[in-house]
């Protein structure tokens, strides 16, 4: 069997899709895309491309290498976006081949369900409690939220008290019995840091999510993860388990590596092996789409310290557009009281519906993150 072909198809709402063909029919599917920067991980893709076109698809750990390191640069979020969407599709192939779903290739499922956890509250929350109230009508036994918009270096007391006042409600709507995520979306300088997770104690949440920026690790993020009993996450800006071992050696207890952008499947279950070395849990990363979100569930399933698995549906940034427009059935990703069952399809577990697509791509996009400004014009992070 020999790799033919390779498409990419830029689909709304902020999504890019690649599709892998073969000369015995059998075909593979990935996500690989930068939010905001679809259109430069596209062309890595095809400059990429030239490495495994005419190639055995199933040398998955091989193709592997020689997308990360035959570059001789190597890493960050375009290049291992790009090494992630292959990576993918041909562990689909591979399922397919093998008449398997993923998980089975990867050691056998460890668990019948996957817990899910919904999105709510958007950039700039609002609406928090009614918000939430929704989700646990809709069954979900946990969410996750921001707590703040831009947030200063130093905070005023009213913006502190804003973001408590948020999580207070999220966690009134909740209730004791189901989790609450709260997300800093590395807004928040490292002082601010240890302040708020210090006060977010009292609505007890499963995890704080990227309190300070990727960037700043060692003994400021060191200072965050000791500041409070609060198991603190981050990782959808980090890109491989080269990455994360500073941040395990910092005390992070949840890591958050993204399907689409840290290596694909095969990084994804070695970020949570070594995570496991450290009593740490895997909570993948997953704003994104179907693609993102199969591939995430296969590792989910035949990872033992995984925790829990994010999804995207309902996400502001989709404009009405969700992942059910590009499948030929949505059952694979159906939640029955936050969980979802084990696929049993081969592969990914799930089928692109091609024509969908190359609609879709028609249209395309072009989405890009906000830019948000402070009170005195200076840059704010998103």
């Amino acid at each position: 069997m020999k790799i033919t072909d390779i498409e990419t198809f830029l689909v709304p709402p902020r999504w890019l899709f690649l599709k892998v063909s073969t000369d015995e029919g059998v075909t593979g599917w990935g996500e690989p895309v930068v939010e905001g920067r679809a259109e430069t991980v596209r062309a890595a893709v095809h400059e990429l491309a030239e490495l495994v076109h005419g190639k055995d698809p199933l040398r998955i750990e091989d193709h592997w290498q020689v997308l990360r390191r035959a570059g001789f640069y190597r890493g960050g979020p375009v290049l291992s976006s790009a090494l992630s969407g292959f990576d993918q599709a041909l562990w689909d192939i591979a399922g397919k081949v093998r008449e398997a779903p993923v998980h089975e290739l990867l050691g056998g499922p460890v668990r019948d369900r996957v817990r899910m956890y919904s999105w709510v509250g958007g950039d700039r929350p609002s609406g928090v409690y009614e918000a939430v109230a929704e989700q646990v009508e809709a069954g979900f036994t946990a969410v996750k939220m921001n707590v703040s918009g831009p947030m200063p270096a130093i905070a005023t007391p009213a913006d502190v008290a804003a973001a408590l006042v948020r999580a207070q409600e999220a966690r009134s709507a909740l209730g004791p019995d189901r989790d609450l995520a709260i997300d800093f979306h590395g807004r928040v300088s490292p002082a601010m840091a240890r302040r708020l997770v210090r006060m977010l104690e009292e609505v007890q949440p499963m995890f704080v999510e990227e309190p300070i920026p990727p960037e700043i690790t060692g003994p400021a993020l060191e200072s965050v993860v000791a500041a409070s009993a609060l198991p603190i996450a981050l990782g959808e800006r980090l890109y491989s388990r080269w990455d994360f071992k500073p941040v395990l050696d910092a005390g992070v207890a949840v890591v958050q590596p993204d399907p689409a952008h840290a290596g694909g499947i095969s990084e994804l279950r070695r970020i949570a092996a070594l995570a496991e070395i450290y009593g740490a849990s895997l909570a993948p990363h997953c704003p994104l789409g179907p693609i993102a979100l199969a591939a995430s569930l296969q590792v989910a399933f035949a990872t033992p310290n995984f925790l829990i698995q994010e999804r995207s549906v309902g996400m502001h940034y989709h404009g009405g557009v969700e992942m059910g427009r590009y499948l030929l059935d949505a059952s694979p990703f159906t939640c029955v009281a936050g969980y979802v069952d084990r696929p049993v399809g081969p592969g990914l577990g799930i089928e692109i519906d091609d024509a969908a697509v190359r609609v879709a791509a028609e249209e395309g996009h072009s989405w890009r993150p906000p830019v948000w400004r402070h009170d005195d014009g200076s840059l704010a992070e998103w």
